[in-house]
């Protein structure tokens, strides 16, 4: 049996119930062995031992027709035969036998090539395959139970000696089956499981992110546009899914440090102050020190300095929250070393936090803070474009201007004075000399 692919939380879609989950599970990873017989549907081995489908391949029509006397005369009815050897992989394939009588001697291909080939197709790998032969070569023996036989006859056959082995094998097979399908279902049962942890987690995250959100109630849907404009950066940049969907949950908590900023400062409508701007720069420690579920008796020391970019991966064991406490530290970083907390420099700052940044900046550009009207739409655009090299990784800033169809409908989409999808270009405000005023909060 085929583990589930990729069975992972992430494999199902948000917001299912468990029956549509399991549903989806089903259909992407199929089945242990389609079509199901009756033990993979959960009938007991003896069910299964009292018709099971058989499938005979020899050349000679004499010795067929003496292994279908035998067998019925045992009780067994269902048969598909065949003389000729190059039909027998396409009758097996057809059919989806529960066990192959095969003789090794026969014109055309023979009975080893034919295992062979059964052997290497997946969907047969565990086949219960009869040798049926005349030989008494030990070396011919030693080949078919190299390539996979399950048991061998010598002819001329004798019924009781028939009958007693084809049970046998046929015995063992379903138990086996039974044993890898109760291992299919738990691995199955396993991913809907995790899939609904996931749910929850990211739930408990959205939720987080709109504690922020209120807490900065005119920045509206900020945390929805950026987590948007993230996922769209992430894949324009060649990210692997997993990355982009992770960004795109975890970076609408990029500004969940300003629940431990003053209101006085947070909404103060005008440009901050010396202070108060040192002050606004503590909501990237508070942040990733919310992320990292860090005990309150490290509080102190935490705050006061700044732990280096690789240190925050040593709290959550949460994926997302530990993407997020690498974006809620290093999103006010820039390119060229002049940013804040750690005054990291180029490829030094997180591509996450680096992907962010541009997504943070551009929202605050083109929406209303307490201090600032929205400006144009291209005016946005533009200072996007000039700030790479210096505020921005210049690749990240190709990768926004790459997806920029996709930015701008999200854009359009998620206005906070917007009802619907139609887009309205805010008017226009006088360019400021440097994006650096428009995100420092």
């Amino acid at each position: 049996m085929t583990a589930l692919p990729n069975a992972t939380a992430d494999s199902v879609p948000g917001g299912l119930d468990r029956e549509a989950q399991v549903s989806t599970l089903r259909s992407m990873f199929g089945s242990p062995r389609p079509p199901l017989d009756p033990i993979l549907q959960g009938t007991h081995p003896s069910e299964m031992l009292s018709n099971p489908k058989i499938v005979i391949v020899d050349d000679q029509p004499i010795n067929v027709a003496v292994v279908q006397k035998y067998l019925k005369m045992a009780g067994y009815t269902r048969f598909a035969t065949t003389t000729d050897s190059r039909q027998a992989t396409p009758l097996i394939a057809q059919e989806w036998p529960d066990v192959v009588l095969l003789d090794i001697m026969m014109p055309y291909v023979s009975g080893l090539d034919i295992l062979a080939e059964l052997r290497r197709d997946e969907r047969f790998a565990d086949l219960p395959v009869i040798i049926l032969t005349a030989a008494t070569e030990r070396q011919t023996k030693l080949e078919a139970l190299k390539l996979g036989a399950t048991e061998f006859l010598h002819k001329p056959f004798d019924a009781a000696e028939l009958e007693t082995r084809l049970r046998n094998v046929l015995s063992l097979k379903a138990h086996q089956d039974r044993l890898k399908n109760y291992a299919w279902e738990l691995e199955l049962e396993v991913a809907v499981s995790s899939a609904e942890l996931m749910e929850i987690h990211r739930e408990v995250v959205h939720c987080l992110a709109r504690v922020g959100e209120f807490r900065d109630n005119e920045t509206g849907k900020h945390v929805r546009r950026v987590s948007r404009y993230a996922a769209i950066i992430a894949e324009c940049l060649g990210q692997s899914g997993e990355f982009v969907q992770r960004i795109g949950e975890a970076a609408a908590l990029h500004d969940i440090g300003k629940v431990g900023i003053p209101d006085a400062i947070l909404l103060k409508p005008g440009k901050l102050d010396e202070n108060e701007f040192a002050a606004m720069k503590g909501h990237c420690d508070y942040g990733r020190h919310l992320c990292t579920l860090e005990t309150p008796g490290e509080k102190q020391g935490f705050l006061s300095h700044a732990a280096t970019g690789q240190a925050i991966f040593n709290g959550s064991r949460a994926p997302i929250l530990q993407m997020a406490a690498v974006i809620a530290h290093s999103h006010h970083e820039r390119w060229d070393g002049t940013g804040y907390p750690e005054g990291l420099r180029g490829e030094q700052i997180p591509l996450e936090g680096r992907i962010t940044a541009v997504a943070d900046v551009f929202d605050a550009l083109t929406n209303a803070r307490p201090y600032k009207r929205p400006l144009s739409l291209e005016a946005s655009l533009d200072i996007i474009l000039a700030e790479g090299g210096t505020h921005f990784d210049p690749r990240v800033v190709d990768a926004f201007f790459s997806g920029v169809d996709q930015i701008i409908r999200v854009y359009c989409e998620e206005r906070d004075d917007a009802g619907g999808s139609e887009c309205c270009t805010p008017q226009p405000a006088p360019v400021l000399s440097s994006g650096s005023d428009l995100v420092a909060g």
